[in-house]
């Protein structure tokens, strides 16, 4: 398996210029799979905090970054949609969130909403002892008691620090969604009607916006709220 990354061939969500060298730091295992971006390109790419891989390890061996509450300790540590960074020292802290056209994008939040992170339920079993494991769309996972309220394509609100569920937002018509890929990647809006394709094929949604409606598969849309939909500052 290569240890390079050739730009031109990155994730179209990873902000990133492609033709400004051949090659840039590859993602290490971890949560969000091939869409994760390496903690490096953010700290060098997007913010211009480090320079260099050198200075980027630096500051994490001070664990004054956190990721969802947690120090960073690897520069290539992928960071995905709805991560919370922290930057303790300067007193910083943003919520990973799909922009126009899929990028990834930084939204600066307060310290509150730096408190807990949103995730997207993508499966749910029963796991020995009766309890039941949710997993979520970077690929975490949590273990509930009773998880009848929660369904696929519901997402909840994970407290950094204890690793509870503080909030729960059902997939339904009348959801608040945001788009994060596809053709409307980045829009924010309503479910209006929710169109169940019979057979194998994915299932739609359509969904009202402040400009009007469009139409896309469910998978492309997350549930959440007005407090993880913009700007806290």
């Amino acid at each position: 398996m290569t240890r390079h990354q050739k730009r031109l061939s990155v994730p179209k969500s990873w902000p990133v210029e492609r033709k400004t060298g051949t090659f840039t730091v590859k993602a290490g295992a971890g949560p969000h799979g091939e869409a994760g971006v390496p903690l490096l390109i953010v700290l060098r790419d997007v913010l211009g905090y480090v320079d260099s891989k050198k200075e980027a390890k630096y500051a994490l061996n001070h664990q004054s970054i956190l990721v969802n509450g947690d120090a960073a300790s690897d520069v290539r540590r992928p960071i995905g949609m709805f991560d919370i960074l922290a930057f303790v020292q300067r007193e910083e802290y943003y919520r990973v969130f799909p922009d126009e056209g899929g990028r990834l994008a930084l939204t600066p939040i307060d310290t509150d909403s730096a408190s807990s992170r949103l995730g997207k339920i993508v499966n749910k079993t029963q796991v020995s002892g009766g309890n039941f494991q949710l997993t979520l769309h970077d690929g975490s996972t949590l273990v509930v008691e009773d998880a009848s309220e929660y369904s696929g394509k519901d997402s909840i609100v994970v407290d950094n620090e204890t690793k509870e569920i503080v909030a729960h937002f059902p997939y339904e018509e009348g959801a608040l969604v945001t788009a994060v890929d596809g053709s409307h990647a980045g829009e924010i809006g309503e479910i209006s009607e929710i169109i169940v394709t019979p057979g194998s094929g994915n299932n739609s949604v359509v969904v009202e916006t402040e400009d009007g409606e469009f139409e896309t598969v469910e998978q492309y849309v997350v549930v959440s709220d007005e407090n993880f939909t913009g700007d806290d500052e």
